[in-house]
């Protein structure tokens, strides 16, 4: 058992070093594809930014609690978005608040425009599926700073490297919420579609795709969700936003701003939450 013992612990499979190499190998060949990437990252990024920085903070309240009201048809709600945004601004956390729901909405834009694609082929494609759910149970349980490494080496520091970390670790979700919703289609509905002569994109715009909305809009709320609990990690790789007041705190031993602004991030996930809850119109 010994010898087995030491065989096994000195014979060590090179996991590590493959990894190092194959990063290293990148990082030479294929510098100027990550540049395109992080140019088109920044570019998104920028221009959300620019977006949510323009209107006065009052105003930009009076559009989110419109947009509330739009997506909820509730009172109660659009209040709770509005008091929370004066309560962030009471607390001086605006500009942070800003940065952090640039990151999250860049991360939307990216996530659902990938894992929306992907989800309807892996629902059409049981076999792509079953080949893919190994790689996205190890997006969603590696180590967050296992992929801000290659993140860093990749793309420098900053916002890019923030959102592509944040990227990876949420975009299982909607993969997975986009298969289940087409994928529960009903037949019924499939075969008489079919029966009438739709073609496979009709079947899709008109049958799948409003059958498996609720479905979608869950991957859309949890994306929201996922990509917030992030703005911390995403700091630590030099994101802007509501994570850096709470990594300064850490570093500081500062109860009073750690808890201020880890409870400013709570906040903005409880308004987020209401404003894109896809049962909210019936609660």
């Amino acid at each position: 058992m010994e010898k087995l013992t030491a065989l096994l612990t000195e014979t060590k499979i090179p996991v590590g070093k493959t990894a190092k190499s194959i990063f290293d190998w990148l990082n030479a060949n294929a510098t100027f594809i990550f540049n395109a990437i992080s140019n088109l990252l920044d570019g998104l990024i920028n221009g959300i930014l620019a977006a949510l920085e323009y209107p006065h903070p009052l105003v930009f309240t009076a559009l989110a609690v419109a947009l509330t009201w739009a997506l909820q048809r509730r009172w109660q709600t659009c209040l709770l978005i509005a008091l929370g945004f004066l309560f962030v601004l009471n607390q001086g956390y605006w500009e942070e608040t800003l940065q952090s729901l640039t990151l999250v909405l860049s991360a939307c834009v990216v996530c659902m425009a990938i894992g929306l694609p992907i989800g309807i082929a892996a629902a059409h494609r049981p076999r792509l599926y079953a080949w893919m759910r190994p790689v996205l149970d190890l997006m969603q349980t590696l180590p967050t700073f296992v992929y801000l490494i290659p993140a860093i080496v990749f793309f420098g520091i900053g916002m890019v490297p923030g959102l592509i970390a944040t990227v990876i670790f949420v975009l299982p979700a909607p993969i997975r919420l986009t298969h289940l919703g087409i994928s529960s289609t009903p037949q019924a509905l499939v075969e008489a579609a079919t029966a009438f002569g739709a073609t496979p994109r009709q079947l899709l715009w008109k049958v799948e795709l409003p059958s498996a909305l609720p479905q979608i809009m869950a991957g859309l709320n949890q994306t929201i969700m996922l990509s917030l609990s992030m703005v911390v990690i995403a700091a630590l790789v030099g994101a802007s936003g509501l994570g850096v007041p709470v990594v300064r705190a850490l570093n500081s031993v500062n109860t009073a701003l750690g808890f201020e602004s880890g409870f400013i991030i709570v906040v903005v996930a409880i308004m987020l939450d209401r404003m894109m809850r896809v049962r909210g119109r019936d609660d």
